[in-house]
């Protein structure tokens, strides 16, 4: 007879081994809707893979959002692929966060997805979109977005771009409660966006004059530029936008956590507690639920061209 010890040692190492894998997104549950309508819930639509492996990792970032959000008391947080199969699940949101591509690819745009968001958000839903997803192409929707959030991003006068920053907060707001200025390296942002007259900066921090690229960015040099925001319609809901949040591994900043997290506790009208959002975090929380996505095209050798031999 086998010794039953080893073969449990077996199995737990077989265990890690399968729970090591980043790309094993299996454990996270998906669309499940809240047990009791008393807890506070909020919809956490991620984006469909892009860009490289460690940066824009919208499916592993929401998880995060997800694990952390479930740590605050009488918060349900629902986790969704881009948009729910059953949209049931968002009946009675108090939030919606949203990160993933922009200019259009957002999974809402779609007339009937869009009626059903705008909808929710005049009833007073609060509105959070995170890194790209700010970028909206301009026309009558994005009018609404900007109100809804309190900014959003065009082409026409914004910028964007990676490089390092070091941020810092601004003001007194809930959503800044335990945030300290941070530096964060490498990472990638959008800014100069067209804000509604009541937006509120939270975070800002002084960007490349190289980087602007528009006309009216231009006009601009050295000024702090605006990274995270609240707005707030009198009487109506909130948004809350962070346009950081290209690079995974800036979830690893304190300050960036905390920020995202209270912001989005705020825009849904629940208290931030003082001090701010209190969560667990290891660096491995880091290395998992990524994306597996393809590894970049192998650059083509150059040819040599023989110089002529001259006599």
């Amino acid at each position: 007879m086998k010794n039953p010890l080893s073969i449990f040692v077996l199995l737990g190492v077989a265990t890690q081994l399968f729970a090591a894998d980043p790309f094993d997104q299996s454990a996270v549950a998906l669309e499940v809707d809240a047990p009791d309508a008393k807890l506070a819930k909020i919809v956490l639509l991620a984006g469909t893979p892009s860009s490289k492996s460690g940066a824009h990792e919208y499916f592993a970032g929401c998880a995060l959002l997800q694990q952390w959000l479930k740590q605050q008391p009488g918060v349900w947080p629902v986790m969704v692929r881009e948009w729910p199969k059953n949209e049931k699940v968002l009946e009675g949101a108090k939030a919606i966060v949203y990160f993933g591509d922009g200019g259009g690819k957002q999974p809402f745009v779609e007339p009937a997805r869009w009626a059903k968001l705008s909808k929710m958000i005049e009833g007073g839903t609060g509105f959070v979109l995170l890194h790209q997803a700010v970028d909206f192409p301009k026309g009558p929707d994005s009018e609404k977005v900007k109100s809804w959030l309190g900014g959003v991003f065009h082409s026409d006068i914004g910028c964007r771009g990676h490089w390092d920053m070091d941020l810092k907060p601004v003001g007194e707001h809930p959503a800044l409660r335990g945030v300290k200025p941070f530096a964060a390296p490498g990472d990638g942002w959008l800014y100069n966006l067209h804000f509604a007259s009541e937006t509120k900066p939270l975070l800002i921090g002084a960007v490349p004059d190289k980087s602007r690229t528009s006309a009216d960015a231009k006009k601009h040099l050295g000024r702090d530029e605006v990274i995270a925001w609240a707005g707030e319609r009198s009487g109506v809901g909130r948004g809350f936008g962070f346009t950081g949040a290209d690079l995974h591994k800036s979830w690893g900043y304190e300050s960036q956590r905390k920020l995202v997290v209270n912001g989005i506790l705020w825009s849904a009208k629940l208290t931030v507690p003082e001090g701010g959002a209190k969560m667990d975090f290891t660096e491995g929380d880091l290395n998992r639920n990524l994306d597996k996505k393809a590894a970049p095209a192998a650059k083509a050798p150059t040819k040599t061209v023989p110089k002529p031999v001259t006599k």
